[in-house]
């Protein structure tokens, strides 16, 4: 009697995590692991926001003009609510992962949809204005009840491209070199901008950032474009970019330089994303909303 049960107990979890890692992870059925744009790729964030290295990673994608996707625990949303607003006004994506990190496999799929996505997005929209609708859930681990559950409502985002800047073993180099490697048009990058989660170094947000300063540096140089996980995932986005970019050459050539008037390389490049942003308009009208809220957010 005792043996049966353990036998079938082990059944359970073989259907219950096994069945949709291998369905997930392995054939890649139910999630999105790789985009659709030619010469676009997507940097996503996961486990913040932190307030140590969020800010600066923030810093470094506006320097860049990179547009990214954070994965975010609605726990630490609450706590770093003007991280988030900032993710938001800068025109960043923000998605789903989790209240707290933890595994779904360890949760019922009621739990992990109601305590720990819906939970999340209710938080995020109530900074922002905006439901998110994009999904990762921690280690990229779903449970049976995930794949019916979970995709009623989000989009459920994994990654193509993982280099292991959690560990403190990955130097910066390491990570540049392994990167530059490994990034081809519709990636899908998983980096974290915060190291207390479980398995994780404290300190590697700090390689990640040094490396990634690097990288942006040849990602730009040879052509891509760096693209929220939406915007990549979007079969119509490439048309979108490629509208704006006339947009803004039609704009530099009825201004040539010598009037006063043509576009810095700045100015283009944000026409260029604004034009191609289908949220812009949504973001637009929500900002007098934020800025009203972000006296609440630093009393």
């Amino acid at each position: 009697m005792i043996q049966t049960l353990i036998i079938l107990s082990i059944d359970a979890m073989i259907l219950y995590m096994m069945v949709p890692f291998i369905l997930t992870r392995i054939c890649g059925l139910g999630v999105l692991s790789k985009g659709k744009v030619a010469k676009g790729i997507a940097f996503t964030f996961d486990d913040g926001p932190d307030p140590c290295y969020t800010p600066e990673l923030l810093d470094l994608l506006q320097e860049h003009e990179v547009k990214a996707t954070f994965f975010v625990l609605g726990s630490k949303a609450e706590k770093n609510p003007e991280l988030i607003q900032r993710m938001y006004l800068e025109g960043h994506q923000i998605g789903i992962h989790n209240y707290i990190h933890k595994s779904n496999w360890i949760l019922s799929p009621w739990r992990s949809r109601r305590e720990q996505a819906d939970r999340t997005a209710d938080i995020v929209e109530s900074i922002t204005g905006e439901r998110p609708t994009y999904y990762r859930p921690p280690w990229g681990l779903l449970n049976l009840g995930d794949l019916l559950l979970m995709r009623k409502s989000y989009r459920i985002v994994l990654w193509s491209v993982m280099v292991g800047d959690w560990k403190p073993s990955v130097s910066s180099e390491q990570l540049k070199r392994s990167l530059l490697k490994r990034i081809k048009p519709g990636s899908i990058v998983v980096l974290h901008d915060s190291g207390d989660t479980l398995g994780a170094d404290e300190g590697a947000p700090r390689h990640m950032i040094t490396g990634l300063k690097e990288v942006l540096k040849s990602i730009h140089r040879k052509g891509f474009d760096c693209l929220r996980a939406d915007e990549l995932l979007d079969k119509g986005a490439e048309g979108k970019v490629r509208g704006a970019r006339c947009v803004a050459a039609a704009w530099r050539l009825s201004n040539p330089s010598n009037d006063g008037w043509s576009l810095t390389v700045h100015e283009e490049k944000n026409i260029v994303y604004l034009a191609s942003n289908h949220r812009f308009s949504q973001r637009q009208s929500a900002t007098g909303n934020l800025k009203n809220r972000q006296e609440d957010f630093s009393s």
